[in-house]
C-alpha cells in the first residue's frame, strides 16, 4: 500500500509538472500568436495604403474622418468601438508628409527607426517602441511598406497601431486557457481521488479487516462501497473467515462437549448398572435421583453451549434500539428474585431514574441475568447481592458485587474462558459458560466484561460499553 501511494504520489507530481510546463507555454505563446496575426494583418494594411498613395492618392482623405467613425464590432467578446490604426508617410530621406495620429511629428526625420531605414532600403521594415519608456503598456508596433514611382522606392509608409489595443485580446485569451486547464486539472484530480476512494481505501479497509481476523477479532465485514471487485474480495474474505473459524470453532467445541459430557455420562452410566442389582427401595431411589440430575446437567449444558455458540458466531449486533436500561435492571432483579429467595439471598440495587441506550435489549438482560445467577450462587446465606448502573464520560458501567468469598487472583485472568469454572466445592459445579456470554454480549456492544475482588470482600464482575457518542 505505501508503494502504491509513493507511486500514485510521483503520478500526481508528474501530472502537476506537465500542467505548468503546458500551462506556461499556452500563455507566453498566445501573446507572441496574437501578435504576429496582428504584425500580419498590419503588412497588408501598410502595402495597401502605400498602392493608394502611389496612385496619387491622399492619406488625408482616408484619415482625416477615420478617429471620428463609431461602430460597434464584438470580437471574441471585447467590444470594438472606433478606429485603433493610424498612418505615417515619408519622403526618400525619412522626413514626414503625414502622420494621422501625431501630427505634430510631420517635418521630422525618422530615417533613423527600423521601420523606416529598412523599407527605404527595400528591406522589409517593423520595429516596437514605447510612447512612455517607463510604462511597458505603452509599446506601439509600427510596419513599414515602400511607395514606388516608376519602379524607385521614393518613400514610406508605416502603419501603427497599439499594443495594449491587442493585449484585450490576449488577457482574455489568457483567462479561457487558465479557466479551462484548471477545469482539467480539476478533473484529473477528482478522478485521482475517485480512484483512491473506490480502490485504494476499500483495499485499505479490507487490510484491516484481515489483520484483525489474524488477531482473533470479530468485525463485520466492511462496508466497500458498490465497486464489483471490491466486493468480491470482501465477500471471499468474509467466506474464508466464516470457514476457517467454523472448523476452528467445530474443534474446539467438539473437544470441550466431550469433556464436559464425560464426567456426568460417567455417572449416569454407573447409577444405570447398579439399578440393575438387587438394592433397597432407599437406594434405588437415590441413584435415580442422581441419573435425574446428571441428565439435567447435561440438558442445560448443552442448551447454554448452543446459545453461547450462535452468540459467538455473530459479527455484530442485530435487532439494534433504543431503551431504558434502567427498566431492563428492575426487570432483571425482579425475574431473579425467586432464586435469591431459595438461596436466601438479599437483593439491592443503585440504579438511575433513568439510563438510556442503543443496544440489544434482549441480550444485555441476558448477560444481566447471568451476571446477577453467577453473584448469588457465590454469596453465603442472608449475603446480599448489589446492582449498580452509572454512566461517566460516555463509558456505561453495569457491575454486579457479592459477599462472597472473593475470586482468586489466578482465576481472574481465566474466568472468561469457556467451560472453566471456580466454584468452591460447596458451590457445587458449574457448567463455565455464564461469563463467557457475558463475555461475547459485551465484545458485541463494542465494550468489554471484567470481573474482580471487592476491596473488602466479595466478587465485582459485570461490562463497561461506551455509549453512541463516545469513542470505543
Amino acid at each position: 500500500m505505501r508503494l502504491t501511494r509513493v507511486t500514485l504520489f510521483f503520478v500526481v507530481l508528474i501530472l502537476g509538472l506537465g500542467f505548468y510546463q503546458l500551462v506556461t507555454y499556452l500563455l507566453e505563446d498566445v501573446e507572441a500568436q496574437t501578435l504576429q496575426a496582428t504584425e500580419e494583418a498590419m503588412v497588408d494594411t501598410a502595402n495597401l495604403l502605400a498602392n493608394y498613395v502611389e496612385k496619387e492618392g491622399e492619406l488625408a482623405l482616408i484619415f482625416n474622418e477615420a478617429g471620428d467613425r463609431r461602430f460597434e464590432a464584438r470580437i471574441f467578446k471585447i467590444l470594438k468601438s472606433n478606429v485603433g490604426m493610424n498612418a505615417y508617410l515619408t519622403d526618400a530621406r525619412g522626413v514626414i508628409l503625414f502622420d494621422s495620429g501625431t501630427p505634430e511629428n510631420i517635418g521630422k526625420n525618422f530615417k533613423s527607426w527600423p521601420d523606416v531605414s529598412k523599407t527605404l532600403q527595400g528591406r522589409y521594415g517593423a520595429r516596437s517602441s514605447r510612447s512612455d519608456e517607463q510604462n511597458a503598456s505603452s509599446s506601439v508596433m509600427y510596419v513599414g511598406a515602400p511607395v514606388r514611382k516608376d519602379g524607385k522606392i521614393i518613400g514610406c509608409l508605416s502603419v501603427y497601431k497599439a499594443q495594449s489595443d491587442v493585449l484585450t485580446f490576449v488577457r482574455h485569451r489568457r483567462k479561457s486557457i487558465i479557466n479551462a486547464t484548471a477545469l482539467i486539472g480539476v478533473g484529473i484530480l477528482i478522478l485521482i481521488a475517485a480512484v483512491f476512494v473506490w480502490l485504494f481505501r476499500p483495499v485499505g479497509q479490507l487490510t484491516d479487516y484481515a489483520r484483525a481476523i489474524t488477531r482473533g477479532e470479530r468485525r463485520p465485514r466492511p462496508q466497500v462501497g458498490v465497486g464489483r471487485e471490491v466486493n468480491t474480495l470482501a465477500k471471499a474474505l468474509h467466506d474464508m473467515r466464516e470457514s476457517l473459524e467454523g472448523r476452528q470453532y467445530a474443534d474446539q467445541y467438539i473437544q470441550t462437549l466431550t469433556h464436559e459430557l464425560k464426567s456426568p455420562l460417567a455417572a449416569i452410566q454407573g447409577a444405570a448398572e447398579l439399578l440393575d442389582e438387587e438394592m433397597p427401595p432407599a437406594d434405588r431411589a437415590r441413584f435415580l435421583a442422581n441419573i435425574r440430575s446428571q441428565t439435567s446437567r447435561c440438558e442445560h449444558l448443552i442448551h447454554r453451549l448452543l446459545e453461547l455458540s450462535a452468540l459467538e458466531a455473530k459479527t455484530h449486533l442485530e435487532h439494534l434500539h433504543r431503551f431504558d436500561l434502567t427498566a431492563r435492571c428492575q426487570q432483571s432483579l425482579a425475574q431473579i428474585k425467586p432464586l435469591a429467595e431459595a438461596h436466601r439471598v438479599h437483593l439491592q440495587s443503585d440504579l438511575p431514574a433513568r439510563m438510556d441506550l442503543q443496544g440489544n435489549e434482549a441480550l444485555l438482560g441476558s448477560a444481566l441475568n447471568h451476571l446477577l445467577e453467577n453473584a448469588i450462587q457465590f454469596s453465603p446465606e442472608n449475603g446480599t447481592v448489589t446492582l449498580t448502573l452509572q454512566s461517566t464520560d460516555g463509558i456505561l458501567q453495569l457491575a454486579v458485587s457479592d459477599q462472597g468469598e472473593g475470586i482468586a487472583d489466578f482465576a481472574q485472568e481465566r474466568a472468561f474462558e469457556r467451560f472453566y469454572s471456580f466454584r468452591p466445592e460447596d458451590k457445587g459445579k458449574g457448567n463455565g459458560l455464564g461469563l463467557a456470554f457475558v463475555k461475547e454480549i459485551a465484545v458485541l456492544h463494542q465494550g468489554k466484561a471484567f470481573i474482580k475482588r471487592g476491596k473488602i470482600a466479595g466478587t465485582i464482575a459485570g461490562m463497561v460499553i461506551p455509549t453512541p457518542n463516545s469513542p470505543e
